[in-house]
C-alpha cells in the first residue's frame, strides 16, 4: 500500500485514548493539545472533561470570534479556573490571542505565568503586499518591533508564537524562512500552519526541516473551502488531518528532523466562526481523535 493511501486509510477509525507507535518509534512523538475553539461556545466546564479523552491534558483557550472561552474565564475569575482545571486534571498549555495583536499581549503574560502556560499564539503585523527584498525588510521590521514584547514574555517564562496566517507577512514560504533566520530572540517563534500554505506536502516538509528550533507550535490543519464559506459538514471536515488530500507524512518527517517538541493541535475552522465543529460535544472529541489516530499512523510510517 502506498504511503499516502496507507495514512488516509489509517485515519478512518477514531480512538478514545493515546496511540503509541511501538518502542522503536518512540524517540520522536507528537505532544497533543486541544483547541477550545473546536467546541465553539460550549461551556468550559463541559469542554474540560473532553480534553483527556482526546489524548492529552493540555488545552488551548481561545477568545471570540472563534470561541468565547477566554471571555468565560474573565467572567468566572482566575481562581475559579484554577479549581476547574484541577478538578479535571487539565493544564493550560496555550493562550491564543489574535484579537489582542502581537503588540497587545502584555495583559495575558501574568495570566500565562500563573498557570504555567508557556506559549501565546498571535498573528503578525506589517505590509502584507510586500514581496522580495521588501518582504524581507517587513519581516525584519516586525521582529525589531517585537523585541520588547519578547523580552517581556521571557520575564514571564512565555514564548510568543506567530502564525503564518494568510494575508499577513508570514503567509509565504519566503516570509517564514526570513522570520526563522532573523528572529533570533529565544522567546519569539513560529506557529506553523499548513492550512495557509500551498497544499504541497513535499514543499511544506522541506520548509519545516529548514526552520530548526523556531517552530514552537504546529497546527494539524489543511486547507479547505469550509474554513471561509458555508459547506456541508463533510466538506468542512476536509480541513482535518486524514480527511482531506494533504499527506501529513512529509510534514511530520520535517518535524522529526528538527526534533520538534512543541504542541501539535488537530484543528479546523467551522463556518461561521464560534460554533462547534460537530453537533455534539462527544462528536467534536471523536473527530479530534480520528485525526490524532491518522497522525500517529503517519508517524509510525516514517
Amino acid at each position: 500500500m502506498k504511503r499516502r493511501t496507507f495514512c488516509q486509510f489509517a485515519g478512518a477509525t477514531a480512538l478514545s485514548g493515546p496511540v503509541y507507535a511501538g518502542k522503536e518509534k518512540e524517540s520522536f512523538k507528537l505532544n497533543y493539545l486541544v483547541s477550545s475553539a473546536m467546541y465553539g461556545t460550549t461551556a468550559l466546564d463541559q469542554v474540560l472533561p473532553e480534553i483527556r479523552k482526546a489524548g492529552t491534558n493540555f488545552i488551548d483557550i481561545w477568545p471570540r470570534p472563534h470561541a468565547n472561552h477566554r471571555e468565560q474565564v474573565a467572567m468566572m475569575g482566575l481562581e475559579a479556573l484554577e479549581e476547574l482545571l484541577a478538578r479535571h486534571a487539565v493544564k493550560l498549555g496555550v493562550l491564543t490571542q489574535y484579537k489582542l495583536g502581537p503588540f497587545g499581549l502584555a495583559p495575558e503574560l501574568p495570566v500565562a505565568r500563573r498557570f504555567g502556560c508557556k506559549i501565546i499564539v498571535c498573528g503578525a503585523s506589517g505590509n502584507r503586499r510586500a514581496t522580495g527584498p521588501d518582504l524581507r525588510s517587513e519581516v525584519r521590521n516586525f521582529i525589531e518591533k517585537m523585541k520588547p514584547h519578547a523580552d517581556a514574555a521571557a520575564e514571564h517564562g512565555v514564548t510568543i508564537a506567530v502564525e503564518n496566517h494568510s494575508g499577513q507577512i508570514l503567509a509565504t514560504p519566503d516570509g517564514i524562512k526570513w522570520f526563522a533566520e532573523l528572529a533570533t530572540h529565544p522567546h519569539l517563534a513560529l506557529a506553523f500552519a499548513p492550512h495557509h500554505l500551498p497544499q504541497d506536502a513535499g514543499l511544506q516538509g522541506k520548509l519545516i526541516a529548514g526552520l530548526g528550533s523556531k517552530v514552537a507550535f504546529f497546527y494539524g490543519q489543511q486547507h479547505g473551502a469550509g474554513s471561509s464559506r458555508k459547506q456541508p459538514r463533510e466538506k468542512e471536515l476536509l480541513q482535518m488531518p486524514g480527511r482531506g488530500p494533504l499527506d501529513f507524512t512529509p510534514l511530520l518527517r520535517g518535524l522529526k528532523k528538527i526534533n520538534f517538541t512543541g504542541f501539535t493541535e488537530p484543528f479546523m475552522h467551522p463556518f461561521p466562526r464560534g460554533i462547534p465543529i460537530h453537533d455534539s460535544t462527544a462528536g467534536v472529541t471523536a473527530e479530534i481523535n480520528r485525526s490524532r489516530s491518522y497522525l500517529e499512523k503517519c508517524l509510525h510510517n516514517l
